[in-house]
């Protein structure tokens, strides 16, 4: 219920939204749901009473009534859709606190950086040098504006009783405009699956007056610690049910780090790859920067690494016995199930092309590939 009952002023325009749409709708699909059961009870078979005739096919009134009534209600729907997805649009800052107050002038909004990691949010607050982990506040008819990212798979930042969903993307940011108008304590939660810990995925969200808001961030300050790279890092490994944690000292980089995917040591920004590509790309000296690419690799290299089809195309073996579907049995093609090369080894000679021409010049089975394919610059 708390979809129909929000607390926030995004929140109440997209219930209205959700009213108003499904009424429009009702006026077409309640007077067909009777008109079915009256016609079924009308032409009955047992009412000789019922004017029959086998000669009817048309009726340019009936046809009228059948279509306008439609048509009136897509018009309307479609212009109310049109109106709301520019109104409610994300990335817009909000205009108005509720129905009834307009934003005032010169009033700045709050600021917050949300994170989605495993099983668990981290939210920063730039202006206040503070971040919290699984529990966010604010203070009430104060604009809110939410940056959105991921450190890990996709994700979706839900406060049902503040505004809709958005998702956090890693290597984006998404962006949300919002005010809660209600003191109060709310659930916020991922809405979309994200692994063994999705369940546990929750924290708190804090609608205070601006003083009791000041109050949490001076207790946010007194009990907080560290939060740098080496503390992120730990952070940001798996972990469920994952308690409230405050940090009053935040490296003000971190969050760039982060949407960027470089906050390892040694891995390259995206913002810096970007910038490359932009200047025309770096030709062969690109090839030192690979490593600095291979953004999931400090989890690898840690033994943490998720059941995958990592075989036969990483050289490793399988990380389970259970065949994948679609193959054939290992009694009746060995060959095709057997451990694939490890990168870098020959592909031996048994993945000739189909159709292949073996007395085209360069390319019989037995001959190395075509000189030029060879060489290097």
């Amino acid at each position: 219920m708390v979809l129909m009952q929000p607390s926030g002023d995004i929140a109440v325009q997209q219930r209205n939204l959700i009213v108003v749409s499904t009424v429009l709708m009702l006026l077409i699909i309640i007077p067909v749901m009777f008109l079915t059961v009256l016609f079924a009870w009308r032409y009955r078979r047992s009412n000789t009473d019922a004017h029959y005739d086998p000669d009817w096919h048309h009726s340019t009134r009936l046809e009228v009534a059948i279509w306008s009534a439609p048509l009136c209600i897509i018009i309307a729907l479609g212009a109310i859709t049109w109106l709301s997805t520019h109104t409610l649009d994300p990335y817009r800052p909000v205009s108005r606190l509720d129905g009834t107050h307009a934003v005032p002038a010169g009033v700045k909004p709050l600021t917050v950086e949300v994170v989605a990691l495993d099983w668990k949010w981290l939210f920063f607050y730039p202006d206040q040098g503070i971040a919290t982990v699984n529990e966010l506040a604010a203070p009430v008819n104060v604009p809110i504006e939410f940056r959105i990212t991921s450190a890990t798979v996709m994700n979706s930042f839900f406060v049902p009783a503040l505004a809709g969903q958005i998702y956090a993307m890693a290597g984006m940011e998404t962006k949300l405009h919002a005010v809660i108008n209600k003191e109060g304590e709310y659930n916020g939660f991922s809405a979309n699956y994200s692994g063994a810990g999705f369940s546990h995925m929750n924290f708190k969200f804090h609608g205070l007056t601006q003083d009791g808001f000041d109050q949490w961030v001076q207790k946010a300050k007194s009990q907080g610690g560290k939060l740098g790279r080496n503390e992120y890092l730990q952070l940001e490994k798996p972990s469920e049910a994952e308690p409230v944690h405050y940090y009053n000292s935040v490296d003000p980089q971190l969050y760039s780090a982060i949407l960027n995917m470089c906050a390892q040591p040694g891995k390259m920004c995206m913002s810096e790859m970007n910038q490359i590509d932009a200047n025309g790309g770096a030709g062969k000296e690109s090839e030192a920067n690979k490593a600095k690419l291979q953004y999931d690799g400090h989890r690898a290299q840690e033994g943490v690494e998720e059941p995958g089809a990592t075989f036969p195309a990483s050289g490793r073996p399988p990380n389970t016995n259970v065949q994948p579907e679609g193959m054939k049995p290992d009694a009746l093609s060995p060959k095709v199930n057997g451990q694939g090369p490890k990168p870098g080894e020959s592909q031996g000679q048994e993945h000739d092309m189909p159709g292949m021409d073996p007395n085209m010049p360069g390319m019989k089975p037995s001959s190395p590939a075509p000189n030029q394919l060879n060489q290097q610059d």
